[in-house]
Protein backbone atom coordinates (compact mmCIF):
# COMPACT_ATOMS: atom_id res chain seq x y z
CA UNK A 1 0.00 0.00 0.00
CA UNK A 2 2.29 2.84 1.22
CA UNK A 3 5.98 2.54 0.37
CA UNK A 4 8.44 3.76 3.40
CA UNK A 5 10.78 6.22 2.39
CA UNK A 6 14.06 7.45 3.74
CA UNK A 7 12.57 9.87 6.33
CA UNK A 8 10.41 7.35 7.75
CA UNK A 9 13.11 4.81 8.13
CA UNK A 10 15.39 7.38 9.77
CA UNK A 11 12.32 7.43 12.65
CA UNK A 12 11.93 5.12 15.53
CA UNK A 13 10.18 2.56 15.24
CA UNK A 14 8.11 3.62 18.11
CA UNK A 15 6.63 6.11 15.68
CA UNK A 16 7.01 3.82 12.65
CA UNK A 17 4.62 0.94 14.23
CA UNK A 18 1.88 3.83 14.09
CA UNK A 19 1.58 4.20 10.95
CA UNK A 20 3.77 2.69 8.63
CA UNK A 21 1.97 0.81 5.55
CA UNK A 22 -0.76 3.08 5.71
CA UNK A 23 -0.99 6.28 3.10
CA UNK A 24 -4.08 8.37 3.88
CA UNK A 25 -4.44 9.64 0.61
CA UNK A 26 -5.14 5.83 -0.71
CA UNK A 27 -8.27 5.99 1.84
CA UNK A 28 -10.20 9.35 1.35
CA UNK A 29 -8.04 10.21 4.14
CA UNK A 30 -9.06 8.44 7.06
CA UNK A 31 -6.69 8.42 9.78
CA UNK A 32 -6.49 4.71 10.24
CA UNK A 33 -6.61 1.95 7.86
CA UNK A 34 -10.28 1.00 6.81
CA UNK A 35 -11.06 -2.91 6.24
CA UNK A 36 -10.99 -3.87 2.66
CA UNK A 37 -13.26 -7.21 2.88
CA UNK A 38 -12.32 -7.71 -1.18
CA UNK A 39 -11.95 -10.92 -3.01
CA UNK A 40 -10.49 -9.70 -6.34
CA UNK A 41 -9.42 -6.60 -8.07
CA UNK A 42 -9.64 -5.18 -11.53
CA UNK A 43 -7.15 -4.22 -14.21
CA UNK A 44 -7.28 -1.00 -16.21
CA UNK A 45 -6.34 -3.37 -19.16
CA UNK A 46 -5.12 -6.64 -20.32
CA UNK A 47 -1.86 -5.80 -21.16
CA UNK A 48 -1.70 -4.76 -16.92
CA UNK A 49 -3.61 -7.94 -16.12
CA UNK A 50 -0.71 -9.89 -17.88
CA UNK A 51 1.76 -8.12 -16.77
CA UNK A 52 0.68 -8.45 -13.32
CA UNK A 53 0.14 -12.02 -13.24
CA UNK A 54 3.70 -12.97 -14.85
CA UNK A 55 5.47 -11.28 -12.21
CA UNK A 56 3.05 -13.17 -9.43
CA UNK A 57 4.51 -16.54 -11.33
CA UNK A 58 7.91 -14.95 -11.21
CA UNK A 59 8.33 -14.91 -15.15
CA UNK A 60 9.06 -11.90 -15.32
CA UNK A 61 10.34 -8.27 -12.87
CA UNK A 62 8.34 -5.95 -12.36
CA UNK A 63 9.75 -2.34 -13.76
CA UNK A 64 11.72 0.12 -11.60
CA UNK A 65 9.13 1.85 -9.03
CA UNK A 66 6.72 -0.01 -9.81
CA UNK A 67 4.63 -1.54 -6.65
CA UNK A 68 2.95 -5.10 -6.87
CA UNK A 69 -0.60 -4.87 -8.28
CA UNK A 70 -3.46 -6.18 -5.78
CA UNK A 71 -4.91 -9.34 -8.01
CA UNK A 72 -6.88 -11.78 -5.61
CA UNK A 73 -7.27 -12.11 -1.98
CA UNK A 74 -5.13 -15.67 -2.11
CA UNK A 75 -2.16 -13.87 -3.19
CA UNK A 76 -2.19 -10.19 -1.67
CA UNK A 77 -4.52 -7.61 -0.07
CA UNK A 78 -4.73 -4.18 1.39
CA UNK A 79 -4.56 -4.79 5.05
CA UNK A 80 -2.05 -7.85 4.81
CA UNK A 81 0.29 -5.55 2.79
CA UNK A 82 0.00 -2.52 5.54
CA UNK A 83 0.36 -5.14 8.48
CA UNK A 84 3.42 -6.37 6.65
CA UNK A 85 5.03 -2.87 5.67
CA UNK A 86 4.35 -2.30 9.32
CA UNK A 87 5.76 -5.20 10.83
CA UNK A 88 8.60 -4.36 8.50
CA UNK A 89 9.27 -1.31 10.30
CA UNK A 90 9.82 -2.29 13.47
CA UNK A 91 11.47 -5.59 12.37
CA UNK A 92 15.63 -4.66 12.49
CA UNK A 93 16.89 -6.04 9.35
CA UNK A 94 13.74 -6.92 7.41
CA UNK A 95 13.79 -6.95 3.58
CA UNK A 96 10.05 -8.01 4.06
CA UNK A 97 7.57 -9.57 5.50
CA UNK A 98 4.17 -12.09 5.63
CA UNK A 99 0.87 -12.25 7.08
CA UNK A 100 -0.30 -15.77 7.90
CA UNK A 101 -3.65 -16.96 8.83
CA UNK A 102 -2.18 -18.61 11.96
CA UNK A 103 1.42 -19.18 13.83
CA UNK A 104 1.23 -22.66 13.05
CA UNK A 105 0.64 -21.88 9.57
CA UNK A 106 3.65 -19.54 9.00
CA UNK A 107 5.66 -22.00 10.64
CA UNK A 108 4.69 -24.97 7.97
CA UNK A 109 4.23 -22.56 5.26
CA UNK A 110 7.79 -21.31 5.49
CA UNK A 111 9.62 -25.32 6.31
CA UNK A 112 7.22 -26.22 2.96
CA UNK A 113 9.20 -23.28 1.01
CA UNK A 114 12.69 -24.40 1.93
CA UNK A 115 12.56 -27.94 2.34
CA UNK A 116 12.29 -30.74 0.31
CA UNK A 117 12.30 -34.79 -0.11
CA UNK A 118 15.36 -36.29 1.36
CA UNK A 119 16.92 -33.11 3.00
CA UNK A 120 18.28 -33.22 6.85
CA UNK A 121 16.32 -30.31 9.40
CA UNK A 122 18.10 -29.89 12.54
CA UNK A 123 16.45 -28.18 15.39
CA UNK A 124 17.17 -26.83 18.78
CA UNK A 125 15.03 -28.54 21.62
CA UNK A 126 12.46 -27.54 23.15
CA UNK A 127 10.34 -26.06 20.86
CA UNK A 128 6.48 -25.10 21.59
CA UNK A 129 4.31 -28.28 21.19
CA UNK A 130 2.42 -27.87 17.97
CA UNK A 131 5.76 -26.95 16.51
CA UNK A 132 7.38 -29.99 18.07
CA UNK A 133 4.39 -32.42 16.74
CA UNK A 134 5.05 -30.92 12.82
CA UNK A 135 8.76 -31.60 13.13
CA UNK A 136 8.89 -34.93 14.33
CA UNK A 137 5.82 -36.88 13.12
CA UNK A 138 4.65 -34.88 9.92
CA UNK A 139 7.46 -33.91 8.19
CA UNK A 140 8.86 -37.40 8.26
CA UNK A 141 6.13 -38.48 6.71
CA UNK A 142 7.43 -36.52 3.64
CA UNK A 143 10.76 -37.95 3.78
CA UNK A 144 12.20 -34.73 5.51
CA UNK A 145 14.87 -36.57 7.58
CA UNK A 146 14.41 -34.33 11.50
CA UNK A 147 17.13 -34.49 13.54
CA UNK A 148 17.51 -32.74 17.69
CA UNK A 149 19.93 -31.50 20.36
CA UNK A 150 19.27 -29.43 23.16
CA UNK A 151 18.83 -25.87 21.83
CA UNK A 152 21.79 -23.98 24.45
CA UNK A 153 24.33 -26.76 23.67
CA UNK A 154 26.38 -25.47 21.10
CA UNK A 155 28.46 -28.67 20.81
CA UNK A 156 25.63 -31.00 20.46
CA UNK A 157 23.92 -28.80 17.72
CA UNK A 158 27.13 -28.57 15.73
CA UNK A 159 27.72 -32.12 15.94
CA UNK A 160 24.32 -32.34 14.05
CA UNK A 161 24.29 -29.73 11.71
CA UNK A 162 27.66 -31.52 10.78
CA UNK A 163 26.32 -35.19 10.84
CA UNK A 164 23.72 -33.46 8.01
CA UNK A 165 25.92 -32.41 6.06
CA UNK A 166 25.21 -31.13 2.42
CA UNK A 167 21.99 -32.46 3.00
CA UNK A 168 20.84 -29.77 5.34
CA UNK A 169 18.23 -27.50 4.16
CA UNK A 170 17.32 -25.59 7.56
CA UNK A 171 18.50 -25.03 10.93
CA UNK A 172 15.08 -24.71 13.37
CA UNK A 173 15.58 -22.18 16.24
CA UNK A 174 13.35 -20.88 19.46
CA UNK A 175 14.60 -18.61 22.10
CA UNK A 176 13.47 -18.05 24.79
CA UNK A 177 12.39 -21.66 24.53
CA UNK A 178 8.70 -22.32 25.00
CA UNK A 179 8.20 -22.67 28.14
CA UNK A 180 11.16 -23.11 29.99
CA UNK A 181 13.09 -19.59 28.35
CA UNK A 182 16.24 -21.22 27.61
CA UNK A 183 18.19 -19.14 25.60
CA UNK A 184 20.10 -20.03 22.98
CA UNK A 185 22.71 -17.91 21.47
CA UNK A 186 22.08 -16.85 17.52
CA UNK A 187 24.87 -15.58 16.39
CA UNK A 188 27.34 -18.87 17.35
CA UNK A 189 24.67 -20.93 16.33
CA UNK A 190 23.41 -19.12 12.72
CA UNK A 191 27.74 -19.50 12.23
CA UNK A 192 27.70 -23.13 12.62
CA UNK A 193 26.21 -23.01 8.71
CA UNK A 194 28.65 -20.58 7.66
CA UNK A 195 30.54 -23.70 5.65
CA UNK A 196 27.68 -24.70 3.83
CA UNK A 197 26.33 -21.55 3.09
CA UNK A 198 29.91 -20.80 0.96
CA UNK A 199 29.71 -24.27 -0.33
CA UNK A 200 26.53 -23.96 -1.49
CA UNK A 201 25.68 -21.15 -2.49
CA UNK A 202 22.73 -21.92 -5.03
CA UNK A 203 20.74 -23.76 -2.29
CA UNK A 204 21.94 -22.18 0.54
CA UNK A 205 20.86 -23.86 3.97
CA UNK A 206 18.50 -21.34 5.96
CA UNK A 207 18.33 -20.78 9.97
CA UNK A 208 14.52 -20.35 11.01
CA UNK A 209 13.86 -18.33 14.28
CA UNK A 210 10.63 -18.34 16.21
CA UNK A 211 10.83 -14.78 18.24
CA UNK A 212 7.03 -14.74 19.22
CA UNK A 213 8.49 -14.59 23.09
CA UNK A 214 10.47 -12.00 23.25
CA UNK A 215 9.16 -9.93 19.41
CA UNK A 216 10.23 -7.70 17.51
CA UNK A 217 10.57 -5.12 20.31
CA UNK A 218 13.30 -7.03 22.67
CA UNK A 219 15.16 -9.24 20.28
CA UNK A 220 16.26 -9.41 16.72
CA UNK A 221 17.36 -12.41 15.21
CA UNK A 222 18.20 -11.48 11.80
CA UNK A 223 20.74 -9.00 12.51
CA UNK A 224 22.36 -12.17 14.71
CA UNK A 225 22.06 -14.48 11.47
CA UNK A 226 19.02 -15.62 11.21
CA UNK A 227 17.81 -15.81 7.66
CA UNK A 228 13.53 -16.29 8.66
CA UNK A 229 11.95 -15.22 11.55
CA UNK A 230 8.50 -16.98 12.34
CA UNK A 231 5.58 -15.27 14.77
CA UNK A 232 2.43 -16.45 16.29
CA UNK A 233 0.98 -13.38 15.55
CA UNK A 234 -1.97 -14.38 18.26
CA UNK A 235 0.20 -13.10 20.68
CA UNK A 236 2.27 -10.00 21.16
CA UNK A 237 1.58 -8.83 17.56
CA UNK A 238 -2.14 -8.98 18.64
CA UNK A 239 -1.69 -8.38 22.00
CA UNK A 240 -5.49 -8.71 22.84
CA UNK A 241 -6.30 -12.31 22.56
CA UNK A 242 -9.18 -11.75 19.95
CA UNK A 243 -7.33 -12.98 16.93
CA UNK A 244 -5.15 -15.81 15.54
CA UNK A 245 -2.67 -15.21 12.95
CA UNK A 246 0.96 -15.63 12.00
CA UNK A 247 3.39 -13.64 10.16
CA UNK A 248 7.25 -14.32 8.84
CA UNK A 249 9.83 -11.91 8.39
CA UNK A 250 13.18 -12.60 6.51
CA UNK A 251 16.19 -10.60 5.85
CA UNK A 252 16.82 -11.45 1.99
CA UNK A 253 13.93 -9.85 -0.64
CA UNK A 254 14.15 -13.30 -2.84
CA UNK A 255 13.16 -15.43 0.76
CA UNK A 256 10.13 -13.69 1.28
CA UNK A 257 9.23 -13.78 -2.17
CA UNK A 258 9.60 -17.84 -2.04
CA UNK A 259 7.43 -17.75 1.25
CA UNK A 260 4.78 -15.83 -0.65
CA UNK A 261 4.90 -17.98 -3.76
CA UNK A 262 4.00 -20.70 -1.29
CA UNK A 263 1.85 -18.94 0.65
CA UNK A 264 -0.81 -18.37 -2.88
CA UNK A 265 -0.58 -21.64 -3.68
CA UNK A 266 -1.53 -23.11 0.03
CA UNK A 267 -4.14 -20.00 0.64
CA UNK A 268 -2.90 -19.69 4.22
CA UNK A 269 -2.87 -16.01 3.81
CA UNK A 270 -3.78 -13.68 6.88
CA UNK A 271 -7.78 -12.54 5.86
CA UNK A 272 -8.71 -8.74 5.77
CA UNK A 273 -10.24 -8.21 8.81
CA UNK A 274 -7.58 -9.98 11.32
CA UNK A 275 -4.42 -8.10 9.13
CA UNK A 276 -6.51 -5.05 9.98
CA UNK A 277 -6.98 -5.77 13.88
CA UNK A 278 -3.28 -6.48 13.69
CA UNK A 279 -2.19 -3.31 12.30
CA UNK A 280 -4.21 -1.69 14.99
CA UNK A 281 -2.34 -3.33 17.19
CA UNK A 282 0.53 -2.58 16.00
CA UNK A 283 0.65 1.13 17.31
CA UNK A 284 0.69 -0.09 20.90
CA UNK A 285 3.20 -3.14 20.21
CA UNK A 286 6.14 -1.08 22.34
CA UNK A 287 3.61 0.23 25.40
CA UNK A 288 2.32 -3.40 25.89
CA UNK A 289 5.17 -5.29 25.69
CA UNK A 290 7.25 -2.59 27.56
CA UNK A 291 4.32 -2.43 30.15
CA UNK A 292 3.71 -6.39 30.66
CA UNK A 293 7.69 -6.78 31.16
CA UNK A 294 8.42 -4.24 33.53
CA UNK A 295 5.35 -5.73 35.28
CA UNK A 296 7.04 -9.45 34.88
CA UNK A 297 10.26 -7.72 36.35
CA UNK A 298 8.76 -6.69 39.32
CA UNK A 299 6.77 -9.34 40.16
CA UNK A 300 10.09 -12.20 39.70
CA UNK A 301 11.40 -10.25 42.70
CA UNK A 302 8.60 -10.73 44.80
CA UNK A 303 7.88 -14.47 43.98
CA UNK A 304 12.03 -15.72 43.97
CA UNK A 305 11.65 -15.85 47.89
CA UNK A 306 8.28 -17.69 48.33
CA UNK A 307 8.99 -21.09 49.82
CA UNK A 308 6.44 -23.08 47.54
CA UNK A 309 8.89 -22.25 44.67
CA UNK A 310 11.89 -24.64 43.68
CA UNK A 311 12.60 -23.06 41.08
CA UNK A 312 12.28 -19.13 39.12
CA UNK A 313 13.24 -19.14 34.66
CA UNK A 314 13.21 -15.25 33.57
CA UNK A 315 16.23 -14.16 31.97
CA UNK A 316 16.98 -11.36 35.05
CA UNK A 317 17.62 -14.54 36.92
CA UNK A 318 19.78 -16.21 34.42
CA UNK A 319 23.37 -16.86 35.71
CA UNK A 320 26.45 -17.49 33.40
CA UNK A 321 26.45 -18.55 29.71
CA UNK A 322 22.45 -17.94 30.20
CA UNK A 323 23.22 -14.06 31.50
CA UNK A 324 25.79 -13.66 28.86
CA UNK A 325 23.67 -14.59 25.96
CA UNK A 326 20.37 -12.41 27.43
CA UNK A 327 22.51 -9.49 28.15
CA UNK A 328 24.39 -9.69 24.45
CA UNK A 329 20.99 -11.03 22.27
CA UNK A 330 18.29 -9.11 24.32
CA UNK A 331 17.24 -5.34 25.25
CA UNK A 332 14.22 -6.28 27.92
CA UNK A 333 13.51 -9.86 29.71
CA UNK A 334 9.86 -9.66 28.09
CA UNK A 335 6.95 -11.41 30.16
CA UNK A 336 6.82 -14.90 30.10
CA UNK A 337 7.50 -16.53 33.89
CA UNK A 338 8.22 -19.52 34.42
CA UNK A 339 7.65 -21.48 38.02
CA UNK A 340 8.79 -24.66 39.09
CA UNK A 341 6.26 -25.63 42.24
CA UNK A 342 7.49 -27.87 45.00
CA UNK A 343 4.92 -30.29 45.12
CA UNK A 344 5.19 -31.40 41.51
CA UNK A 345 1.75 -31.77 39.63
CA UNK A 346 -0.72 -31.46 42.37
CA UNK A 347 1.15 -28.36 43.86
CA UNK A 348 1.21 -26.78 40.13
CA UNK A 349 -2.84 -27.12 40.07
CA UNK A 350 -3.50 -26.04 43.90
CA UNK A 351 -1.48 -22.86 42.42
CA UNK A 352 -3.28 -22.64 39.37
CA UNK A 353 -7.00 -23.27 41.20
CA UNK A 354 -6.52 -20.63 43.57
CA UNK A 355 -5.51 -17.79 41.08
CA UNK A 356 -8.46 -14.93 40.53
CA UNK A 357 -6.76 -12.10 38.75
CA UNK A 358 -4.79 -13.91 36.82
CA UNK A 359 -6.58 -16.52 33.99
CA UNK A 360 -6.44 -20.30 33.01
CA UNK A 361 -5.70 -19.98 29.35
CA UNK A 362 -2.94 -21.42 27.13
CA UNK A 363 -1.92 -18.57 25.29
CA UNK A 364 0.56 -15.48 25.83
CA UNK A 365 0.95 -11.96 25.02
CA UNK A 366 -2.13 -10.51 25.45
CA UNK A 367 -3.30 -7.46 27.72
CA UNK A 368 -4.38 -10.07 30.25
CA UNK A 369 -2.43 -12.18 32.35
CA UNK A 370 -2.68 -15.86 31.68
CA UNK A 371 -1.22 -19.04 33.29
CA UNK A 372 -1.00 -22.93 32.25
CA UNK A 373 0.38 -25.75 33.26
CA UNK A 374 2.40 -27.01 29.93
CA UNK A 375 2.95 -30.36 30.85
CA UNK A 376 -1.12 -31.35 30.47
CA UNK A 377 -1.58 -28.06 27.35
CA UNK A 378 1.25 -26.73 25.33
CA UNK A 379 3.61 -29.74 25.77
CA UNK A 380 0.85 -32.30 25.99
CA UNK A 381 1.68 -33.81 22.51
CA UNK A 382 5.36 -34.31 23.74
CA UNK A 383 6.47 -38.12 24.78
CA UNK A 384 7.43 -38.04 28.11
CA UNK A 385 11.00 -38.83 27.70
CA UNK A 386 11.14 -35.27 25.54
CA UNK A 387 9.02 -33.91 28.25
CA UNK A 388 12.06 -34.93 30.92
CA UNK A 389 14.65 -33.96 28.25
CA UNK A 390 13.49 -30.68 27.57
CA UNK A 391 13.00 -29.91 31.22
CA UNK A 392 9.11 -29.50 31.05
CA UNK A 393 8.24 -31.36 34.66
CA UNK A 394 5.24 -31.66 36.80
CA UNK A 395 5.90 -28.88 38.67
CA UNK A 396 5.81 -26.23 35.94
CA UNK A 397 3.63 -23.58 35.21
CA UNK A 398 3.39 -20.39 32.87
CA UNK A 399 2.62 -17.33 33.18
CA UNK A 400 1.92 -14.91 31.13
CA UNK A 401 2.02 -11.30 33.02
CA UNK A 402 -0.37 -8.70 31.16
CA UNK A 403 -0.95 -5.02 32.00
CA UNK A 404 -2.56 -5.16 34.81
CA UNK A 405 -1.32 -2.99 37.87
CA UNK A 406 1.72 -5.10 39.35
CA UNK A 407 0.71 -4.91 42.76
CA UNK A 408 -2.63 -6.94 42.52
CA UNK A 409 -1.08 -9.68 40.12
CA UNK A 410 1.65 -10.28 42.34
CA UNK A 411 -1.09 -10.25 45.85
CA UNK A 412 -2.78 -13.06 43.13
CA UNK A 413 -0.06 -14.98 42.62
CA UNK A 414 1.33 -14.84 46.24
CA UNK A 415 -1.67 -16.08 47.87
CA UNK A 416 -1.96 -18.92 45.18
CA UNK A 417 1.89 -19.84 45.99
CA UNK A 418 0.43 -19.58 49.56
CA UNK A 419 -2.11 -22.49 48.29
CA UNK A 420 -0.12 -24.20 46.39
CA UNK A 421 2.76 -25.02 49.55
CA UNK A 422 -0.37 -26.56 51.83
Amino acid sequence: MHQPHDRARRLHPETRSVSEGFDPELSVMAVRPPIYPVSTYAFRSAEEMSHWFRVALGREQALPGEHASLIYARLNHPNAEMFEEALGSVEKGCAGAAAFSSGMSAITTALLTFLRPGDVMVFGRPVYGGTHELLQHILPQWNVEVRSAPGDDLQQLRQAVEAAGERLAVLYLETPANPTLRMLDLSRTSALLDGLRAARPERRPVVVVDNTFLGPVFQSPLLHGADVVVYSATKFLGGHSDLVAGAVSVRDAELIARVKATRAFLGTICEPFTAWMLQRSMATLYLRMIKQSKNASKIVDVLKAHPAVERIHYPTLFTGEQARIFASQCSAPGSLIALELKGGREAAFRFLNALRIVRLAVSLGGVESLACHPRTTTASEMEESELQRCGIVDGLVRLSIGVEYWRDLASDLTRALDAAGR
